[in-house]
């Protein structure tokens, strides 16, 4: 297992990136451009596909929100030092990593075709997933002693 501190690091950068990547895509939705994809390619076909989008609002919008709201629930933690902060996280992480699972699956098998930046929030997802799941395997969420 992981230093503590590295576990609340991984959840606090994995968040920051995330929230990066998700308001990045959805400043590029809101502008009505696709992102560059380079050689990649897939960028445009995955941001403008019919599962783009829930009851017209970006799923990338509802990225940045999810990792905004692990984010500042880190930081509450890291506050107040509550483990029911960070259990409440690790449940905010599961959630994150199956929504995450379900757009790589729809990308590689219903949309064929695979968006760089969509594959960067799914890994930031998964990174807190994991993390969150070391951080309740820590003594009941409580994975930085009081002061």
């Amino acid at each position: 297992m992981p230093p503590k501190r590295i576990i609340v690091a991984l959840l606090l950068a994995a968040s920051l990136i995330g929230f990066v990547d998700a308001a990045y895509l959805t400043a590029k939705h809101y502008l009505g451009a696709p992102p560059p994809c380079g050689r990649f390619g897939g960028c445009e076909t995955v941001t403008t596909s019919e599962y783009a989008t829930i009851a017209g609002v970006p799923l990338a919008l509802l990225g940045a929100v999810y990792y905004l709201a692990v984010f500042l629930s880190v930081i509450a933690y890291l506050d107040t030092r509550r483990p029911g902060i960070l259990r409440m996280t690790a449940g905010f992480t599961a959630v994150g990593f199956v929504a995450s699972v379900w757009f790589v699956y729809l990308q590689l098998f219903v949309i064929k075709a695979i968006c760089p930046y969509c594959m960067l929030s799914a890994f930031a997802s998964t990174v807190l997933f994991i993390a969150g799941m070391m951080a309740l395997r820590e003594g009941e969420g409580q994975i930085i002693s009081n002061p």
